[in-house]
């Protein structure tokens, strides 16, 4: 479905606003420090924002040329309407396991579920998948300080 650049750059902006609210209103400051974990969510947001803006008036710009939704060729062909139910379904998975799980087995089954699917060999959607979650759980947890839930593995959480 292809929809006009204004109903994304609405729900673009919608979105970046609900984040950048909930991102001064709910993360912690940090004593000492100018800049809190609310900085990059903030500072992102601006500028999702930002695009949302021009992706608003572009499409209205374009609005007696292009209508508001149309079918794209991708619906006509089942593997992408699969792919696509696929990676909605996947987030919502995440969001209902993850804190059971944890990050790093919930990201590490999605990641490789999702590089197999998309047409990689299984060793290097399992090892690509590991790789990538610990670079995540890295960059997040120890240097943005992201709490991110240990699950299963609060045991050997680090």
């Amino acid at each position: 479905m292809r929809f006009n650049d204004a109903v994304f750059g609405i729900i673009l902006m919608v979105f970046s606003a609900v984040v950048m609210i909930h991102a001064e209103t709910t993360f912690p400051g940090l004593p000492g420090q100018d800049f809190g974990p609310a900085f990059f969510p903030v500072i992102i947001g601006g500028v999702l924002f930002s695009c949302g803006a021009v992706l608003t008036f572009q499409g209205i710009a374009k609005r007696r040329t292009i209508p508001l939704a149309s079918l794209g060729e991708w619906v006509r062909s089942p593997r992408r309407v699969v792919n696509f139910v696929l990676v909605i379904g996947l987030l919502v998975f995440y969001v209902l396991v993850s804190d059971f799980l944890g990050f790093i087995p919930t990201s590490v089954l999605i990641l490789a579920l999702l590089t197999y699917r998309f047409g990689k060999g299984i060793v290097f959607a399992l090892s690509s998948a590991v790789i990538v979650t610990l670079i995540m759980h890295t960059a997040f947890y120890n240097v943005l300080r992201v709490p991110l839930p240990w699950g299963i593995l609060q045991p050997v959480a680090w």
